[in-house]
C-alpha cells in the first residue's frame, strides 16, 4: 500500500473533478494536501473538512489566468507548512474557438488557454524546482492530455497545443534536474468522467463508446491513483515519462 505520510502536496484545480479525486486519494494515504481553487472556494473548503480539516489540508485561491499568480500560489503553499514536497499541476481550461471565429475571439482564447494551461504551469514548476533545490529534491506531476499526442478537434487546437507544451516542459525538467533529486512526470488522460465534462459525454456517448476500446471514459479516481503512485517515489527512474489513461483510444 502507498504511504505518503509526512508529504506535503500542492494540487492545483483541487476543488473539482480530477483534482478533488486526487486530494481525497492523497489524503487517504497520509499526505497533507493544499487544495488550490479558482472560483470554487466553497467546494475547496468543504473538501478540506472532508479529508480531515485544517490539520490535514488547506484551501488556497488563485486565478491562474493572471500573470504571476502561479508563482505567488506556490510561495503561499510553502508558507503553510514551510515546505512542499510534491506539486501536482492539474488546473486547466478548455474553451472552444475555431478558425472561423472573429480574430479577437481567436486571439483571446489562445492567450487565455496558454496562460492557464502552460505559462502558469511553467511558473509553478519554476518555483518548485528552486524550492526543491534547497531540500535535496522533490516531485512534479503535470496533468497533460491524450490531445498532446494525437491532437484534438478543430475547435480545441489551442488546448492540444497547450498540453503538448506541458509534455515538453515535463521532459525538460526531468532531464535537466534529475541529478538534483527533482523528478518530473506527466499523466495524459483521455476523456474523464467529471462534472465539467458530463454534458459533452452524454451528448456524444455513442461516438465515445465506438472510439474507446474499453467502452467507457476514465473515472477520475484512476487518474488520482496514478498521481498518488508517482508521488510515492516508488518508480524514481520513471522520471520524464508520461502515463496514458485513455481506455486504449490512443496507444503510443
Amino acid at each position: 500500500m502507498l504511504d505518503l505520510t509526512g508529504k506535503v502536496v500542492l494540487v492545483t484545480g483541487g476543488s473539482r473533478g480530477i483534482g478533488a479525486a486526487t486530494v481525497r486519494t492523497l489524503a487517504a494515504v497520509g499526505a497533507s494536501v493544499i487544495v488550490h481553487y479558482g472560483r470554487s472556494e466553497q467546494q475547496a473548503r468543504s473538501l478540506v473538512e472532508e479529508v480531515g480539516g485544517e490539520e490535514r489540508a488547506a484551501a488556497l485561491g488563485a486565478d491562474l489566468a493572471q500573470p504571476g499568480a502561479g508563482a505567488a500560489l506556490f510561495r503561499e503553499a510553502v508558507a503553510w507548512r514551510g515546505r512542499v514536497d510534491v506539486l501536482v499541476n492539474n488546473a486547466g481550461i478548455a474553451p472552444t474557438v475555431t478558425v472561423d471565429d472573429p480574430d479577437e475571439a481567436w486571439a483571446d482564447t489562445w492567450a487565455q488557454t496558454l496562460q492557464v494551461n502552460l505559462v502558469a504551469v511553467a511558473d509553478l514548476c519554476r518555483e518548485a524546482v528552486r524550492h526543491f533545490r534547497t531540500r535535496g529534491g522533490g516531485t512534479i506531476i503535470n496533468v497533460a492530455s491524450r490531445a498532446a499526442f494525437r491532437g484534438d478537434n478543430p475547435d480545441a487546437m489551442h488546448y492540444a497545443a497547450s498540453k503538448g507544451g506541458v509534455i515538453a516542459l515535463t521532459r525538460s525538467i526531468a532531464r535537466g534536474y534529475a541529478r538534483e533529486g527533482i523528478l518530473a512526470y506527466a499523466v495524459a488522460p483521455g476523456w474523464v468522467r467529471t462534472d465539467m465534462a458530463e454534458g459533452y459525454l452524454r451528448e456524444h456517448a455513442a461516438d465515445l463508446a465506438r472510439d474507446i476500446p474499453m467502452g467507457d471514459v476514465v473515472p477520475p479516481e484512476e487518474v488520482a491513483h496514478t498521481i498518488a503512485f508517482l508521488a510515492s517515489e516508488l518508480a524514481r527512474h520513471m522520471t520524464g515519462a508520461t502515463l496514458d489513461l485513455n481506455g486504449a483510444s490512443y496507444v503510443r
